[in-house]
């Protein structure tokens, strides 16, 4: 085996996680799988996240299917249908089968533990995907992929704030209050706004990224109050079924910020219909859980030797300058 083999094979995770900064393209990507070391067998590996309702999701399948195919890797999908109950359900189906790796996005903290646990003890790789399926220092994931919650939340927040001048009244609309991503969106909202007392939130309701409760929800919200300024989303398909509401109602003038920068959202952004959003990167983290656990099963790689225990994932504020950009990344399922 040549020096440049192994090299690749040891840095496997960290050529595919610059591989969006360096703009590559597929072809490229091909050679790097080949290159990197990809399975000569057929790996077996089962996903699962929040609920493919949510575009964020669907789009996380998309690009864990693209990248699975580049690293010769047979994605199965149990679809957590945006509820605890029938998720535990699915994970507790997927931990009966055998399985080379697993990536996973809990709906909520602590409601897979047991089966997770369960396939961990079995020897088989658990990638954390986006939130937490137990605190770090509980649950032996071979890692965890996840954006940094807290800096989303804030960083579309103090756009939000910055267009008002510091003044005036704004709303959160929250994901699933169980959901770590969302328990951090809401945090960085917080350290936000109370560096301004001049701003006033409104109401703080979670919508569990459902959009038709965003919808009946923001139907009460126009209706109690005649001032709203802005309004922070946990992401962009609850943003955009609000937007929808919004407009039936003559109240478009309302500054709309979101998360994910789903393509909807980036084309929102794009027109006027959102001010801001903020990447969370879901090709990115579907598409490393793929890398990660290639090199796990096919090379041996250990948490704290090769890989980090949490690998931070971050993507850019969304604005019109970048929009176009970002829509490109997303395509070729790089961010």
């Amino acid at each position: 085996m040549s020096d440049k083999t192994v090299q690749s094979r040891r840095d496997l995770l960290k050529y595919a996680t610059v591989a969006g900064a360096a703009g590559l393209f597929s072809p490229s990507l091909a050679a790097l799988a080949k290159e990197a070391g990809k399975s000569e067998k057929p790996l077996k590996a089962a996903f699962s996240n929040a609920g493919l309702q949510a575009t964020w999701c669907a789009q996380g399948k998309q690009a864990a299917e693209y990248w699975g195919k580049l690293f010769n890797v047979e994605v199965t999908w149990f679809d957590g249908q945006l509820d605890a109950v029938k998720q535990r359900a699915a994970i507790d189906n997927m931990a009966s089968q055998q399985w080379d790796f697993v990536a996973i996005q809990a709906f909520g903290i602590g409601t897979l533990t047991a089966p997770v646990n369960k396939m961990i003890d079995a020897g088989i790789p658990v990638m954390d995907l986006d939130t937490l399926i137990a605190p770090l220092d509980t649950i032996n994931v071979h890692t965890f992929l996840a954006p940094d919650n807290e800096f989303m939340g804030a960083s579309v927040t103090q756009a939000l704030v910055n267009k008002l001048g510091g003044k005036g009244k704004i709303i959160m609309t929250q994901g699933a209050l169980g959901h770590t991503g969302a328990q951090g969106r809401a945090k960085g909202f917080k350290s936000v706004i109370e560096k301004f007392p001049d701003m006033e939130v409104l109401d703080e309701q979670p919508a569990d990224w459902d959009v038709t409760k965003v919808a009946r929800i923001w139907e009460t919200l126009l209706t109690k109050h005649p001032q709203i300024d802005a309004a922070f989303f946990h992401n962009d398909d609850m943003a955009l079924a609000a937007h929808n509401v919004m407009k039936a109602k003559g109240r478009e003038g309302i500054l709309i910020g979101g998360v994910d920068a789903m393509p909807p959202a980036i084309a929102a952004v794009s027109d006027g219909r959102m001010y801001a959003t903020v990447r969370n990167p879901s090709c990115r983290i579907h598409g490393g859980a793929i890398i990660a656990g290639v090199s796990a099963v096919v090379h041996g790689t250990k948490t704290g030797e090769g890989i980090p225990k949490h690998i931070i994932t971050d993507g850019p504020v969304v604005t019109k300058d970048n929009a176009a950009g970002m829509a490109w990344m997303e395509e070729q399922f790089l961010i």
